[in-house]
């Protein structure tokens, strides 16, 4: 039997494993499932017959490297930064690999290693990174293909809950990881071009330049700038495009209200506030707040922000009970941002019988015979449960497929890579229609932008 060994059996591993498992009879295939904890491996097989449940820690060079030398290919759902030990003994031992992870500058460096040993190095073969790269690049070389020339590209993900599972003045919940939630957008201004103008967003603006996408079925959506949306500008053959812009997707008035956070410096992450293991939620807001012997917290909270009293964003702050003096923060040695999501988890948390919902939005505009285009390309996926959610199954799914691929010889391409080539994104893009992961693209005018007001 051809033997896959999947490290890491997180949240994003449901339909990976299931696909694998799926078609380990006709595929000939035996899936070796290594984590830490190997009850959560041995549940994500469920005493299936062609797989087997593993004790692995990645840092355990014994083990891991004994694992490897088993496997055919192998698959790190690790965090991104323990893919290079993995992938370094990849080398060493001839085995293909894939993540979903962004390339790191170890893993890079591996590349030359990589093709000299006629190996496959696929990465960021999820959704975001992943599904974004190949529904971007297929639609991008079907222009260049008619001859057109493009001028604008924009795109836009967001993890969200489904609309049934909607049910907070936030329109919002944890569908991934929250931590990410709370520090989008720190580190640097966001970056992307406008009309041949490069533009700038520092974080203190960032949730206060948004702008609107409405989905077919599903509403409108508000988007903000991810940090850097020129990184992949030449990768995507696009360096002489006039707009290029990259966002997260939230449901209207999520950035407005998220900005009260940022503004008071709730979501600082860099440094650690005393006695902050015997705070209340309460005391953690007046942290932020001038001394006052007569106001209360929630009035010099008010005049801090100028929130009027019938504004909704007051509403939605007290949905989150965030001035509530008995609910404990109990987080020792904890920065601002640790204690505002904890504070977040009591309410963003999916419930048992919550559904999410991932969506997706590109913008490609062109000209093409003396003439200007634009094609609408948009993606909305709902998830089943809290097992095969929305976001596993459009991180796992194309991880299980492009595996599947390199282990037949579809994608022989060798290197440390991404999957923007026909050969990679064709197979994998139609075999997720056939698990409902579908975009769906329409002819809309090509607006661009107002010249008089770049």
């Amino acid at each position: 039997m051809r033997n896959i060994l999947i490290i890491g059996s997180g949240k994003s591993t449901s339909y990976l494993i299931k696909y694998l498992l799926d078609k380990s009879e006709s595929e000939n295939l035996h899936i070796t499932i290594g984590d830490l904890d190997i009850n959560s491996a041995k549940k994500m097989i469920d005493n299936h017959k062609n797989a087997t449940a593993i004790s692995l820690d990645v840092f355990d060079e014994t083990s891991r490297v004994s694992a490897i030398k088993k496997a055919d290919i192998v698959i790190s759902m690790l965090p991104a930064r323990f893919h290079v030990e993995v992938a370094k003994d990849c080398i060493t031992y001839k085995k293909h690999m894939v993540t979903a992870s962004y390339i790191s500058p170890e893993m890079e460096a591996l590349d030359d290693d990589a093709k000299a040993n006629n190996l496959v190095f696929m990465n960021e073969i999820g959704v975001d990174p992943g599904i974004d790269h190949m529904s971007a690049m297929k639609v991008l070389d079907e222009i260049r293909e008619k001859g057109g020339n493009i001028l604008l590209f924009e795109s836009f993900t967001g993890g969200l809950v489904a609309p049934e599972s909607d049910n907070n003045l936030w329109n919002y919940k944890f569908t991934w990881n929250p931590r990410n939630v709370v520090v989008a957008g720190q580190g640097s201004a966001a970056k992307f071009l406008q009309e041949g103008k490069y533009k700038y967003i520092p974080y203190n603006r960032l949730f206060r330049r948004t702008e609107f996408l409405d989905v077919d079925g599903f509403g409108r959506f508000e988007a903000y700038a991810n940090r850097d949306s020129l990184k992949y500008q030449s990768i995507y053959n696009l360096d002489d495009v006039d707009t290029l812009y990259r966002g997260t997707m939230r449901r209207v008035g999520f950035s407005k209200a998220w900005n009260m956070f940022v503004q008071l410096g709730m979501t600082d992450d860099s440094y650690t506030i005393d006695d902050s293991e015997n705070m209340s939620y309460r005391d953690f807001v007046n942290t932020f707040l001038p001394y006052s012997p007569t106001d209360s917290v929630e009035l010099k909270f008010r005049y801090q922000l100028k929130i009027d009293q019938d504004d909704i964003v007051w509403n939605k702050l007290l949905e989150l009970d965030i001035f509530s003096a008995t609910k404990r923060i109990n987080l020792e040695k904890a920065t601002p941002a640790q204690m505002l999501q904890k504070i977040l988890l009591d309410s963003w948390t999916l419930e048992e019988d919550d559904k999410d919902m991932l969506v997706m939005y590109h913008k490609f505009g062109y000209e093409l015979d003396g003439k200007k285009h634009q094609i609408d390309s948009t993606m909305v996926t709902l998830g089943e449960d809290q097992t095969y959610t929305a976001m596993a199954k459009t991180v796992g799914l194309p991880v299980a497929i492009a595996a599947m691929a390199i282990l037949n010889k579809k994608i022989t391409t060798p290197g440390v890579q991404i999957p923007i080539t026909k050969e990679v994104y064709t197979p994998i893009l139609k075999e997720l229609e056939d698990y409902g992961v579908n975009f769906k693209e329409k002819k809309v005018p090509y607006l661009g932008y107002n010249s008089l007001n770049i």
